[in-house]
């Protein structure tokens, strides 16, 4: 690009701003150093400067989006404090959500128990010694009128991590915004819903692809209709990263699963500029600190790209790539565990220069065990400290121009888009969706994120890669930690509650709600309505997952030697 048009480029980005101010856009803080010198909002090359690279990175606001989707950068708004959180009964999370929304957090993230991501109620044989352990329990929807109690859902955003039983779950979540009285066409928020995923990387499905698909396909529909500011679908990198892929596997992975809802959407006659703006993403922040903010630039420049000259897509709003991230699980170490607090800060200051919209930052225990409310509030005061003390929200895209950082994000960014050929050429050649479907049923994704897991697990063992307290500087004078134990009393304690809501409820009801549902599962009518009359006549998650299961029939992975 020449110096004129670098130029150019740089007024029409001063115009937006000035815009912005003028509109009061812009956060009232201090953008100074801690010395007191006034920073600019954006940096690029020196007036009159050539560079040929800089088409390819441009200014914050524009296509292609590499250095971020606003004009402001975090000058506009700051990312969201959102801490992923669940254990026990809906009431002890409750008082959780309660305790992370007066420290400060912007929004709330679900994490749901083992027998919740798989659609099975509390009481299900399958469910016992899992209740309330890895997440909160959720079996009908009271548990998320009591999740919730106290918290406007109109006047908050949250996120639910689930796939597999995704679209009951959202039923719940609307029918306990109905009772609260909220409007449910305001609700906004994110449900993961990516199914991809769990055939690659998490294992947490309950049919075979195509049904998975119908009911994301239904939801689409129904949220660009009913509730058209809340995000349906969340596709999940994170997963997959946590599971052993390499950055660029993570980033290719999702971004083709993405490309996959997409052609879903367009599949039902949805409007590309309408439905994908509720289309959002999740990411891994790992600990190489460079690579991870390569990452994510690369991430929203190939989105805009391929959204725009694959998939159509018109308006800047069906372009953009945005993301939640969450520092990496798997860098944690149990030998240690205060090195964690180092390590999450660093991951999460990756996230925030490679722009993330919004964050968690993991708890020093999570290795061990769930959060203790102190070890939650240190991960929640790291965001803090973050945001308020070091000024890394004063400038967008602090590192754009970078020749590292430039160089790894089009590296990136290129082994990325050779994934997507071979993809495609695992399919029909043309869509996304058929390779990643061929990709599943043969393993190729398994196998090469297993490969990938294999050759770090070698060089670790080998001394090449090394993590402090593991496999270098084992030594230490630190005690051990006090962990956060559910006892098994959670469980007798929900199972109870079931037993009486089932007693009180209307059965009858509920069978013939169920038994609807069934029948619209049969034809091409959407089935979110049905859903929804079940979740309200107090029908549980494992009744209607049981029914569709019956209906549809279970999936079982095939083996692989």
């Amino acid at each position: 690009m020449d110096a004129q048009q670098i130029e150019e480029g740089r007024r029409r980005w001063q115009a937006r701003l000035d815009e912005a101010v003028a509109a009061g856009r812009v956060r009232d803080a201090d953008f100074t150093t801690l010395s007191g010198a006034e920073v600019d909002a954006v940096y690029g090359p020196p007036p009159g400067a050539d560079d040929p690279r800089f088409e390819r990175i441009g200014w914050p606001g524009e296509y292609p989006f590499t250095r971020g989707l606003y004009t402001t950068g975090y000058r506009g708004r700051a990312w969201t404090i959102r801490q992923f959180a669940g254990f026990g009964t809906a009431e002890q999370t409750n008082e959780r959500y309660k305790m992370i929304l007066r420290s400060g957090g912007g929004g709330l993230s679900v994490a749901f128990d083992m027998p919740t991501l798989m659609g099975r109620d509390s009481d299900d044989e399958r469910s016992l010694g899992e209740v309330g352990h890895c997440g909160v329990a959720i079996d009908s929807a009271a548990d998320m009128d009591v999740l919730f109690s106290g918290i406007r859902l109109d006047e908050v955003t949250t996120s639910m991590t689930i796939s597999g039983p995704a679209v009951p779950i959202f039923c719940m979540y609307v029918v306990a915004a109905e009772r609260q009285g909220a409007s449910v066409g305001s609700l906004d928020g994110t449900l993961q819903t990516d199914i991809f995923k769990e055939y690659i990387a998490q294992k947490e499905w309950l049919f075979a692809p195509e049904p998975h698909l119908r009911l994301i396909g239904d939801l689409l529909e129904y949220t660009v209709d009913c509730v058209p500011k809340y995000k349906p679908l969340s596709v999940s990198g994170y997963h997959i990263r946590e599971a052993g892929a390499t950055a660029a596997q993570e980033l290719a992975f999702t971004l083709a699963d993405g490309f996959g809802y997409v052609e879903l959407g367009q599949s039902r006659g949805l409007d590309v500029d309408v439905f994908a703006p509720g289309l959002s993403f999740f990411f891994d922040a790992h600990i190489d600190f460079f690579e991870e903010i390569a990452k994510f630039r690369a991430a929203r420049r190939i989105w805009a790209r391929w959204m725009r000259d694959v998939y159509g897509a018109a308006t800047e709003r069906a372009q953009w790539l945005r993301f939640h991230t969450q520092t990496a699980g798997v860098s944690l170490t149990g030998q240690q565990p205060y090195n964690n607090v180092v390590r999450t800060a660093i991951e999460a200051l990756s996230a925030v220069l490679g722009g993330t919209n919004s964050l968690h930052t993991n708890a020093l225990d999570e290795v061990l065990a769930l959060p203790t409310e102190a070890a939650a509030e240190t991960a929640l005061r790291t965001q803090q400290v973050l945001m308020e003390e070091t000024g890394v929200a004063n400038v967008a895209d602090p590192l754009g121009g970078s020749w590292y950082v430039e160089a790894l994000t089009d590296r990136i960014e290129a082994e990325a888009e050779a994934i997507f050929e071979r993809i495609r050429e695992m399919g029909d050649g043309s869509s996304m969706t058929s390779g990643i479907l061929r990709g599943i049923e043969d393993g190729w994704f398994t196998g090469e994120i297993a490969e990938s897991a294999f050759r770090y697990q070698q060089s670790l063992e080998k001394g090449d890669k090394r993590v402090v307290g593991v496999n270098v500087h084992t030594e230490t004078v630190a005690g051990e930690l006090d962990i956060l134990r559910v006892s098994h009393e959670v469980e007798r304690a929900q199972r109870r509650e079931l037993a009486a809501r089932r007693e009180a409820r209307d059965d009858a009801a509920v069978r013939a709600a169920l038994a609807a549902m069934v029948e619209v599962a049969r034809t091409d009518e959407n089935i979110i309505p049905a859903m929804l009359d079940a979740v309200r006549a107090e029908a549980t998650l494992g009744e209607i997952c049981g029914a569709l299961r019956d209906e549809w029939g279970a999936y079982a992975e095939p083996a692989r030697f």
